[in-house]
């Protein structure tokens, strides 16, 4: 369908322009860093909160959207641990399988559903947004505690981050207001608005200047099956969900669309902090944002 390449196309371009500029590492070192930490703290979560705070919640169907979402994200997490043991990788190499396989890339998720369904779109992508972040870092976390890669001291430190986590307070932030009535009065809206505005574009760009393309050249068993789950398996049971859930055709494409999605960027973050295998990370990471350059269209074209 010429419509998602058309929506999709300069999603991709995007970052691959932050690609170029990490490669030729522009306009410096310390840059992205500092702005990755703007979009996430700041820039994203306003996006969130002014999408949700005045949003029609209530023409989308959240209980069907979420058996589809996170039922399917609840089954490949329990047969991941299943079949560790056939794996033959350590416990640290497992914790990063494991994020590869179930985290989403949120920039790409929500710009594509704004790109293909305008505001209807984002409205579902923000649900789904406030209906999975929660679930994927209490599994992600659970992942290393359970895999044994972190000590005491950074089981504290987890649980207070996943607490504080930016996204998960923009989204009680937003799903308040909106329920309360208040949504963002005034000037408020206007600022919010303006705010998240910059978080989908530069987000993007952030994604290019995170991959890291000699990671490539690692290909095992793991790579390997966190590509196979992620980009195949897990969009074709959400797929098959939305289709018996009779999910309408918005909510449908913005459901398959995260589900096939590429994991984050921010996993690399988790696994160098909490034990994980970092360069595994970082080849799922760069492999998985360029693969799904070709399946998301394949798979909303599928669609139609």
């Amino acid at each position: 369908m010429e419509g998602v390449a058309q929506a999709l196309g300069p999603l991709f371009l995007l970052i691959l322009l932050g690609a170029v500029l990490g490669w030729r590492r522009l306009p410096g070192d310390n840059f992205w860093p500092a702005m990755e930490r703007l979009i996430y703290f700041l820039l994203f979560p306003a996006m969130l909160v002014a999408t949700l705070a005045n949003a029609d919640v209530g023409q989308v169907p959240v209980v069907r959207l979420a058996l589809a979402l996170l039922g399917t994200m609840l089954l490949f997490a329990a047969l991941l641990w299943v079949i560790r043991p056939k794996l033959g990788i350590d416990s640290a190499a497992f914790t990063s399988v494991f994020q590869g396989a179930v985290r989403f890339n949120t920039y790409v998720g929500v710009a594509g559903a704004a790109a293909l369904h305008g505001s209807a779109g984002a409205t579902v992508a923000a649900v789904a947004v406030a209906l999975m972040v929660p679930v994927v870092n209490v599994l992600c976390v659970g992942s290393f505690i359970a895999a044994g890669t972190l000590g005491p001291s950074s089981l504290g430190k987890s649980l207070l981050a996943l607490v504080r986590n930016p996204l998960i307070l923009a989204c009680l932030v937003g799903i308040a207001l909106n329920l309360t009535g208040i949504g963002l009065p005034g000037w408020s809206g206007a600022t919010v608005e303006l705010l998240g505005r910059a978080a989908l574009p530069l987000g993007l760009v952030a994604v290019g200047v995170a991959l890291r393309p000699r990671a490539l050249m690692r290909l095992d068993r793991g790579v390997w099956t966190s590509n196979l789950v992620k980009l195949a398996l897990m969009p074709a049971v959400v797929l098959l969900l939305a289709m018996v859930l009779g999910l309408d055709p918005v909510s449908r494409d913005v459901a398959l669309l995260f589900a096939a999605l590429p994991t984050a960027t921010s996993a690399y973050i988790l696994a160098r902090q909490l034990g994980g295998d970092a360069e595994l990370m970082a080849a799922l990471i760069t492999g998985q944002t360029l693969l799904a350059m070709a399946t998301l269209p394949l798979w909303l074209r599928l669609v139609g």
